[in-house]
């Protein structure tokens, strides 16, 4: 009888303690992130009465605020998916995790700033 030439397969490395606390906690950061923007966003829109319609674009300002809800949403959905990708080939997840975190923040700054200039 012949034995099979078939490599033994090789052991799994696992995934440290420390990344995955990183990866989780970066992105439910990222998420509660989201969901307060969108709620201080969505609120300020409520308050555009008293800004001066010479200078204010109501247009303006609630595209500034849902572009940057929506493409956070995006960047984290795509960071989420990445993450878990990584995690799962037992590889660094967190950091595209924090990565997530940083560019959504970052987007939202910049929904910051168009939305203070469409209401000034």
């Amino acid at each position: 009888m012949t034995q099979s030439s078939c490599p033994a397969p090789l052991p799994r490395r696992s995934v440290s303690g420390v990344d995955l606390a990183v990866s989780i906690t970066a992105l439910v950061l990222t998420v509660a992130m989201i969901a307060t923007a969108a709620v201080l966003g969505f609120f300020s829109l409520a308050f555009l009465d008293h800004c001066p319609p010479e200078s204010c674009s109501e247009e303006g300002a609630v595209d500034a605020v849902f572009n940057a809800v929506l493409i956070a949403a995006a960047i984290g959905a795509a960071g989420l998916v990445v993450t878990i990708v990584q995690l799962a080939r037992r590889r660094r997840g967190w950091p595209f995790a924090a990565s997530t975190f940083g560019l959504c923040l970052v987007t939202f700054v910049l929904g910051g700033v168009a939305l203070n200039m469409a209401v000034t």
